[in-house]
């Protein structure tokens, strides 16, 4: 089975932006269903179960789909990549379950910087490692100063938002706890987009790695929900508004994305060309649609354009006299 050809980083990181301009999106949507559930984790069994069946029609409708499907049972006998890459959709459900349990108490800003900072850390892990499809990617100093500078332009970014956020109570030292589930949930953000990427190669296409990502969180949340129902109860019933089930189909593409462009670009630079969409994203969002008490501020802007900055750093093909760190 064919795979895609490798994209060029002047097409691959515009493609990453584009697939975090989808995250601020997601969040904002899922956040407003979850509102009007009253349950968090409904939410997110809505969001994936939606995302769930666009990946099967897709899948169903369109050719390469088709043949995905055909290459999965074949991929999995054959070992052409370990068996618990099919676990990488349950990061997923991890990455959702940090955000419906820490962003209360955390505030938006610190959940940010969080799994900001353990997405690059991991970057650099699982390309050095060489898990994904691009193979390995030496740690040189200009790749870990293009990390260092992301992780400060973010809490440059974010920074108005701290007053406003959920953490003003109790101290830093009650924060620990909290902090390390979405720093754990942005760690393992890398694994799952070198796993995809690598079953993507052996089926062919991201659409098959997307549709079984989404088989497994929906799997793991419609299970957590069961439990929280048996236990609490459920929350409201649906509500009729049409655009609060985009959630799943906005996942499924960045998940799509972040499946094809790892083999390319490897998974640091897809990762920090999501978080520059994301903050893009977040940034028109407040422009465009502003959240009721919100107001742009200049450090948000300027933030923006320093991750920007700092994402080309790392992703300019440097000669090879660069600063190194160590190599293979």
């Amino acid at each position: 089975m064919t795979s895609s050809p490798r994209l060029s980083p002047l097409v691959g990181l515009p493609l990453a932006v584009g697939a975090g301009l989808a995250i601020p999106v997601q969040a904002r949507i899922n956040g407003a269903l979850g509102a009007r559930l009253n349950d968090g984790i409904a939410a997110a069994v809505v969001s994936f179960s939606a995302g769930l069946v666009v990946m099967i029609l897709v899948s169903i409708m369109l050719p390469r789909g088709r043949a995905g499907l055909a290459g999965i049972v074949p991929a999995i006998r054959r070992r052409a990549f370990p068996r618990i890459y099919l676990l990488a959709g349950a990061i997923g459900a991890v990455f959702v379950f940090a955000q419906s349990f820490t962003v209360g108490l955390l505030g938006v800003a610190l959940f940010t910087v969080a799994t900001v900072t353990g997405q690059t850390v991991s970057g650099l892990l699982v390309d050095r490692l060489g898990i994904g499809p691009a193979g390995r990617k030496a740690v040189t100093g200009i790749r870990v100063l293009g990390c260092v500078l992301t992780i400060a332009a973010v809490v440059f970014a974010v920074s108005p938002r701290f007053s406003a956020g959920g953490a003003a109570d109790g101290g830093m030292a009650s924060l620990l706890l909290p902090l390390l589930l979405p720093v754990v949930a942005g760690f393992l953000t890398s694994f799952q987009q070198a796993m995809n990427g690598t079953a993507t190669v052996h089926y062919g296409t991201p659409i098959t790695a997307t549709l079984v990502n989404f088989v497994m969180g929906t799997s793991v949340l419609w299970i957590a929900y069961a439990v929280k129902v048996a236990v609490a109860g459920a929350g409201n019933p649906l509500p009729g508004d049409w655009w609060l089930y985009l959630g799943g189909p906005m996942g499924c593409v960045f998940i799509g994305l972040g499946a094809l462009l790892v083999r390319s670009l490897g998974v640091l630079i897809t990762g920090l060309g999501m978080i520059a969409g994301q903050l893009l994203g977040s940034l028109g969002l407040d422009l465009v649609f502003p959240a009721p008490g919100t107001a742009v501020a200049l450090a948000t802007v300027v933030g923006t354009v320093l991750t920007l900055g700092a994402i080309i750093l790392a992703t300019l093909p440097w000669p090879r006299g660069a600063v190194r760190g160590s190599g293979r």
